[in-house]
């Protein structure tokens, strides 16, 4: 899924979105609260991981403006601070979960898992449709008894399809949240890895499921 991570410690930084982007996530970094705020205001995210102790804007801050606009996107704190008055203050302000530093990567992994089930209709890890089945945990895809070999584009895609089915979804829309915000909306990328998805779900089959909507997008569904 799409994440939003704001950490002002760019080592920091770049260790949680390597980890995120290997187990198959999308993941825009920015780096200070102002910024955090106006890529979460202008983008759909699915969770924003968001450091307690920014510059310009605190956390806190950014997480009260965030519920004030009426965005619900699931929130996880992180900080350095472990008072418990520091808690109740981030979780009062409106955060989803609350995580200090040091911490280890499985939990933070656990935690996003935990609030992407949270922000989702879709509680179970198994995604399905007919006879199309995805684990969430363990990245393993599969049609009828034929293991699909998927790559972390091609997974994100099926994933986000499967999460989405019977809806048509946008290049725009794909494109926001399989690719980060500098994508170059103009390529034909989109289409390609489409293509190769379809080749690994579809070919063999009778019952095709990912259908192209001719001048809007693509949809998962069965006929």
């Amino acid at each position: 899924m799409r994440i939003l991570l704001v950490e002002d410690e760019k080592k920091v930084a770049r260790f949680i979105q390597q980890g995120l982007e290997e187990e198959h996530h999308t993941v825009d970094v920015a780096h200070d609260g102002e910024s955090g705020l106006t890529l979460a205001g202008a983008q759909h995210y699915d969770v924003i991981i968001l450091d307690v102790m920014l510059p310009g804007k605190s956390g806190i801050d950014v997480t009260r403006e965030l519920r004030a606009r009426k965005r619900a996107t699931p929130i996880l704190m992180l900080t350095a601070k472990t008072a418990t008055e520091d808690k109740v203050a981030g979780l009062d302000s409106g955060a989803d979960d609350y995580l200090t530093k040091p911490f280890a990567f499985a939990e933070l992994l656990a935690r996003v898992r935990s609030l992407l089930r949270r922000g989702t209709q879709e509680k179970s890890t198994i995604l399905t449709l007919a006879d199309l089945e995805l684990d969430t945990v363990t990245h393993k895809a599969r049609r009828g008894i034929r293991i699909i070999d998927l790559t972390t584009k091609e997974y994100a895609l099926l994933e986000f399809f499967l999460r989405n089915k019977e809806r048509v979804l946008s290049r725009t829309i794909i494109a926001e949240h399989i690719w980060d915000y500098h994508f170059d909306t103009g390529t034909n990328l989109i289409d390609v890895y489409i293509n190769h998805l379809r080749n690994k779900v579809d070919t063999g089959f009778d019952r095709k499921l990912i259908h192209t909507v001719r001048g809007v997008g693509y949809v998962l569904k069965e006929e």
